[in-house]
């Protein structure tokens, strides 16, 4: 039986009850999912003084083959929607660590973490590829918001779409 979309889910990183967006910095997977993939379900709101004066905030997330037994093959990401504002922008990396292993924690959401090289891949061509995720296995995303200085009050969103194969 082949893997179905409901077998890939998102989940919070930060440990593994960790249910709040703003502590998923790294650190162990959560068992709890984010909604969709909207960027916007990992990061507060900005306050006026962060759009004021510009902010750069980074989340950590884990992308998780649900399936039983088939592993999830040549997995790809990228930013399916950009910003719906023109005063910020989302950019990915993955984790270094790689497949089934914890991101590291970095001390708080304006600290970039170690090695991890970002970029704005719209299509899947372009997409950052991960290797294959074996079946519970999982892979750490980073996500970096940046606000840019005297940014106008916005309600901002983008998607992230995460794509891959099926074993026979």
């Amino acid at each position: 039986m082949a893997i179905l979309a409901t077998d890939i889910t998102t989940r919070l990183s930060g440990g593994a009850a960790n249910a709040d967006p703003n502590a998923s910095l790294g650190g162990a997977m959560s068992s709890v999912a984010f909604a969709d993939n909207v960027a916007n379900n990992l990061f507060d709101d900005v306050s006026g003084a962060e759009a004021s004066a510009g902010d750069v905030e980074y989340r950590c997330f884990y992308v998780r083959n649900g399936h039983a037994t088939l592993p999830w093959l040549a997995p790809k990401i990228w930013l399916s929607t950009l910003t719906t504002s023109a005063d910020t922008e989302f950019d990915i990396g993955l984790a270094t660590e790689g497949v089934s292993a914890a991101a590291a924690s970095i001390a708080n959401e304006g600290t970039a973490p170690a090695g991890v090289t970002f970029s704005r891949p719209t299509t899947k061509g372009a997409g950052l590829s991960f290797p294959d995720i074996p079946a519970g296995g999982y892979h750490g995303v980073w996500i970096r918001r940046t606000v840019n200085a005297s940014a106008a009050a916005a309600n901002d969103s983008g998607a992230f779409t995460i794509e891959g194969e099926s074993a026979p």
